[in-house]
């Protein structure tokens, strides 16, 4: 399944983000910490590079991440030009003081009352970005919503007479080109529930934990022999579990995958990350080979059109 979101205002976004981003010293992209690179923007990274504006990368939910990839992907964003890793959690307000005085460090020449620092806040939908100004304000000024793209419309907030700061709508982009990335970005309520079917996400997020956090299945839901599961059997043990049956007596499969992505999204299952820096370079080379198949095929099946083609006109 390739799961894709991309509503009209978010097309609009982008287009008034472009515009701003010649008027800013420095972007905040907010990234869920449990799938960094999924949760990056690749639009971002364009409108920023272009502007050569520093970035402020925040692994943000960092009590749900497992803490051993957290610092593996703060290493790998910390090693890139211009980009300043920091793992925290909005819930934790020291966490949050902290976020101005690293983003007056990236950009020291501005900051004070003739020249403010100009801050954009970006990020996909639902990784905290409206959660992260209110914090930082001290007061609601954005909305939060436990539904992707509650923010539609971009606002400048001043934080202090020295500092800026402009919220932007959550943003996708319009083609995730890996299937594994948009089954991520679901898992983690990324992406609208009307773009995706939540019984082959949470089979996707149970076959990952069969690899990577057996042991998080068995302290949640007591099952035995879970060597022996596939991603299908876990949602179904779930079901059996819960109690959640059909009126016919089958398990409710739907129920029981809303259940389980319920207790991912919320953290009762455990700190989990679903990439690594390691395991993110192994999805994209075989990605890779995946399209160099792919295109060989389609080059044959062209050439194998032509050299028809050239046949029918030569025996006429």
């Amino acid at each position: 399944m390739s799961i894709q979101w991309y509503p009209g205002h978010m097309n609009a976004a982008k287009k008034k983000a472009a515009e701003q981003m010649e008027n800013i010293d420095l972007v905040i992209e907010v990234v869920d910490a449990r799938l960094p690179e999924a949760s990056t923007n690749p639009m971002v990274e364009e409108l920023r590079k272009f502007r050569q504006r520093p970035c402020l990368k925040i692994l943000n939910k960092i009590d749900l991440a497992d803490p051993a990839a957290t610092a593996q992907w703060a290493d790998y964003y910390n090693a890139q030009e211009g980009v300043t890793a920091y793992p925290m959690t909005t819930k934790k307000p020291a966490d949050v003081a902290r976020v101005t005085d690293l983003a007056r460090k990236l950009a020291p020449h501005r900051s004070v009352p003739t020249k403010p620092l100009r801050i954009m806040i970006m990020g996909i939908p639902n990784v905290g970005k409206s959660t992260l100004m209110n914090a930082l304000l001290k007061k609601r000024v954005a909305k939060v919503g436990d539904e992707p793209a509650v923010t539609k419309q971009q606002q400048k907030l001043y934080l202090d007479k020295n500092t800026i700061l402009v919220d932007t709508p959550g943003m996708l982009w319009p083609k995730i080109a890996l299937p594994t990335d948009g089954l991520m970005l679901a898992a983690s309520h990324a992406i609208g529930s009307n773009a995706l079917i939540e019984e082959e996400v949470a089979v996707y997020l149970a076959d990952e934990m069969l690899i990577h956090y057996p042991e998080l299945l068995v302290a949640r839901y007591g099952f035995k022999d879970i060597e022996t599961f596939d991603g299908i059997a876990v949602v179904e043990g779930i079901a059996a579990k819960r109690g959640f049956r059909q009126k016919g007596g089958d398990y409710d499969f739907e129920k029981a995958s809303h259940t389980f992505l319920g207790d991912y999204r919320s953290g009762i299952l455990g700190r989990i990350s679903l990439e690594t820096p390691a395991s993110r370079l192994q999805r994209l080379a075989a990605h890779e080979a995946e399209m160099a198949v792919k295109n060989a095929e389609k080059a044959a099946a062209a050439a194998e059109k032509a050299r028809n083609a050239a046949n029918g006109k030569r025996g006429t």
